[in-house]
């Protein structure tokens, strides 16, 4: 049986949960001016990261009297460095709830064999952050970025907290609202929300970590690639420009071009709202059809940038298999790239849905994911 294709299709199809969708007004000429061939420490260098650094601030809220610094090997690499500068003074609670924060729970309990409690929830669930102790040193994920859920809110951490609060901000920056007070050392990466180029991190520093990091010193080895003190004094230069190792000047300006869409918009309420009209549409339209639901059931707890979707059609035998095939018709149809769901979450699909993403775009693939679903519902075997 032939199913007919939907008329409309998605102006731009990539719904990719990273590297995201650029900026709807993106052309690569408007990177012409970046400094290339030039060093990142002459002037011009400099400026255009101060510009990045003090552009990321501006936009997101972020506190005059916290460190902002650009760092190398995307968010991973600013999580490694917090985590292996910051930890072992004290106890320390992993919150996971996804692959990512299980990936974190592997490098503290396994690589620097800390005595870490460890929290955990399944997939489109998160822990109960009322049992969670900040008074201990606690590591976690804003945004699920391959389970579709996110924390509601800040109110958890205690504002007199003992501990340190690390957190996986990377599908969260830049589309929710981060209660940067209550947050000790938050990272991201340009390749998210913003759509930015890949491998350099954000690693954003309350004055608590500051303190922590001049006042504590890890019993375990740092890579020159990690440290961020000299002396006991924190190398402020980081935090200024001065990178650690060499940036691409290119992925700069693009992530400047980026910051620049931004302001267009509103700054972060602007691309807070575009996010949740983009989420808004996916939820209405599994509302109306009950064969595919959100995998996140609380509603407080859904993302508004990588929306998880599970199919819950009695007809489907092999969930992994069927999800997989939906996911190639609509790739090659080509008016969704890259929607299956992470390799490691549950079957289903994963629809980018950060600011950079226009809702026309979101509601015209809704037609097409009926149409996939009901072409491989009726294909036989």
């Amino acid at each position: 049986m032939t199913i007919q294709e939907p008329a409309p299709r998605p102006a731009n199809p990539r719904f990719s949960s990273g590297p995201c969708a650029k900026p709807p007004t993106f052309d690569v000429s408007q990177l012409a001016g970046a400094p290339l061939g030039r060093s990142h420490r002459a002037a011009v260098g400099k400026s255009r990261l101060k510009a990045a650094i003090e552009g990321t601030r501006e936009v997101l809220g972020i506190p005059a009297n916290y460190k902002i610094g650009i760092v190398p090997a995307s968010d991973t690499g600013a999580m490694e460095m917090a985590m292996w500068n910051l930890l072992g003074e004290r106890p320390v609670e992993m919150l996971a709830w996804e692959s990512f924060g299980s990936g974190w729970v592997t490098d503290v309990v396994k690589q620097l064999k800390l005595d870490a409690q460890v929290k955990t929830a399944d997939y489109g669930k998160i822990v109960d952050l009322s049992g969670v102790d900040t008074d201990n040193d606690v590591v976690f994920t804003w945004n699920g970025t391959t389970a579709g859920v996110r924390v509601p809110n800040g109110d958890w951490i205690k504002p007199d907290r003992a501990g340190l609060t690390i957190c996986d901000a990377t599908s969260a920056a830049f589309a929710q609202d981060l209660p940067w007070e209550k947050l000790d050392a938050t990272t991201f990466s340009w390749q998210k929300v913003l759509g930015g180029e890949a491998a350099h991190g954000m690693l954003v520093l309350s004055p608590r970590a500051v303190e922590r990091l001049e006042s504590y010193t890890p019993p375990w080895p740092l890579p020159k690639i990690f440290r961020l003190t000299k002396g006991g004094k924190l190398i402020d230069g980081i935090f200024e420009g001065a990178t650690i190792n060499t940036p691409s000047m290119l992925a700069v300006e693009d992530y400047l071009l980026a910051l620049e869409w931004a302001r267009s918009v509103g700054g972060l309420q602007g691309l807070i709202a575009r996010a949740n009209a983009n989420a808004a549409a996916i939820a209405e339209f599994c509302d109306q059809n009950d064969w595919i639901a959100n995998l996140a059931e609380d509603d407080a707890l859904r993302s508004n940038t990588s929306v998880c979707l599970k199919f819950t059609d009695a007809r489907i035998s092999d969930g992994a298999a069927f999800a997989k095939a939906v996911a190639k018709r609509l790739d090659d149809a080509g008016v969704a790239h890259d929607i299956g769901a992470y390799r490691d979450a549950p079957p289903g699909l994963r629809i980018w849905c950060g600011g950079t993403v226009e809702t026309s775009d979101v509601a015209t693939l809704m037609p097409w994911i009926i149409w996939a679903f009901e072409a491989e519902i009726a294909t036989p075997g």
